[in-house]
């Protein structure tokens, strides 16, 4: 640790050192601002700076630890340590504006329950991260911010729609990043950086906007998951920790237990068969199957297998949130929104069956259907290994090339990431090595509640693999 520069440091490390009184809080805060000054610019990961609140924080964060000593006293698990927020969520005093032109003035009178976990367990904002318009893309562009770069290749997505998390921590702004997923967006950008996440089961971390005028649909409220990304598994560990209390202002919450009871050995993970239809790039798919390899190797029983109803479980997926979307959102968002925006968004409703009445309360009971089949197949194979693309990362923006190139994206390259969502099960993702420069990631779902699980088997995959931002550091 000692011989790496601060920002390189892990959270946990950063948070033990503060602790040791091996570094101050002002000191890890002051590299993580140079480091954000250094890389930033290139990227555009990090849109709203918070660096002077940040410092005077830090400063404060020190006086309280040596007042802690000197009482005899604990502090938080993150004190004194840097983390990023995505701009779609409120931070009391900023604008939440979901990177909306017309939502820039819309400032936060209270912080969202991550935020306040996060503040509770002495982390320290450093600035908010970009997000696509209404975080509806899976690629980090809009008109009020711009657009966000993948440190690994200017050329390629950084993924989103937390893809401003995803870049800021690869390139190492920050320890920990905040994002959330709806349809994928903790998933995809750390697959695209090579980082690690997890999107936890949903009510596993409270959620709630002070600033909203108006609840989310019900569907959107149970598909979507807030989280941490972070370099190392270990943190995402910690940053789901720090995320996971109690808030009651989110009446979805459940106090379920972070460790489960331990699984009989050896754990039995299906690898997920590639759908027929699907179009693979051969490298990608290689990497995939590498980490069923580290996962053999650690003592896990990997065998290949079909997973329940994929196809049924994304469309139903894509269904129900696009015609919450189309009934509830859609014209605000059409009023407002830049004609990219709308491009993309055309493209998703293109992909869905519009449902009436009848069929949308249908589509609710069948997706139970689907989460009892997963249950039962999670309760056989309690790990599934899944890509979390088919095929290597595509170009910036790439869904602005019209109708078939967002059915190519979202259908073919990224199902088995947005499937997960409408079942609400936990979803770990891993970096498995680089394919033509970039990042590869697997994903690790587990049964609900059992992130311990998913992680375990990240972190087995990671001792083999090896840090990979440390690879993208060394290259500059």
């Amino acid at each position: 640790m000692t011989n790496a520069p601060i920002w390189q440091w892990s959270a946990v490390e950063t948070a033990a050192a503060i602790r040791n009184g091996e570094a101050t809080s002002e000191q890890v805060v002051r590299a993580h601002l140079d480091r954000k000054q250094e890389a930033n610019p290139a990227l555009n990961a990090v849109v709203v700076d918070l660096g002077d609140a940040a410092m005077k924080a830090a400063k404060a964060a020190d006086e309280a630890l040596a007042a802690s000593k000197r009482a005899g006293g604990a502090v938080g698990p993150l004190h004194g340590v840097p983390v990023t927020i995505k701009i779609n969520i409120d931070v009391e005093g900023q604008a939440n504006s979901n990177g909306v032109v017309a939502f820039k003035d819309n400032i936060a009178p209270g912080d969202s329950p991550v935020t306040a976990n996060l503040k509770k367990a002495g982390a320290i904002i450093i600035g908010l991260t970009n997000t696509p318009e209404f975080s509806l893309r899976g690629f980090t562009d809009n008109p009020l911010h711009g657009l966000t770069r993948n440190p690994w290749n200017a050329e390629v997505t950084c993924g989103g729609s937390s893809g401003g998390a995803g870049a800021s921590i690869a390139a190492g702004i920050g320890t920990i990043a905040h994002g959330n997923d709806i349809g994928g967006s903790l998933r995809w950008p750390a697959h695209c950086n090579g980082i690690a996440t997890i999107k936890p089961t949903q009510g596993r971390i409270p959620a709630f906007n002070p600033s909203a005028t108006a609840e989310r649909p019900l569907m959107a409220q149970f598909m979507s998951s807030q989280g941490p990304l972070a370099r190392h598994v270990a943190d995402v560990r910690l940053g789901l920790e720090v995320m996971a209390q109690r808030d009651p202002r989110d009446p979805w919450y459940v106090p379920a237990p972070l460790q489960g009871p331990k699984p009989a050995a050896p754990v039995k993970v299906a690898l997920a068969k590639i759908p027929e239809d699907m179009v693979t790039d051969r490298g990608v798919i290689a990497l995939q199957r590498k980490a069923a390899d580290h996962l053999t190797d650690a003592g896990y029983a990997v065998s290949e297998v079909e997973v329940p109803e994929l196809d049924k479980v994304w469309q139903l997926w894509c269904d129900l949130i696009m015609t919450e979307t189309r009934v509830l959102q859609q014209d605000q968002m059409l009023a407002v929104s830049s004609a990219d925006f709308q491009k993309t968004f055309h493209g998703f409703m293109a992909l869905a069956n519009q449902l009436d009445q009848a069929g949308y309360m249908k589509a609710i009971a069948e997706r139970s259907r689907h989460i009892r089949n997963w249950m039962t197949f999670l309760e056989q194979y309690p790990l599934a290994l899944m890509p979390t693309s088919v095929r290597k990362t595509p170009e910036v923006n790439a869904d602005l090339g019209g109708d078939q190139r967002v059915k190519d994206v979202f259908w073919n390259d990224l199902r088995f990431i947005s499937s997960m969502n409408v079942l609400g099960l936990p979803a770990a993702v891993v970096p498995v090595g680089l394919h033509e420069g970039v990042p590869v990631g697997v994903q690790i779902v587990g049964s609900r509640y059992r992130e311990d699980m998913c992680l375990d088997a990240a972190e087995a995959i990671e001792r083999k693999v090896g840090i990979l931002a440390r690879q993208l550091w060394a290259r500059r």
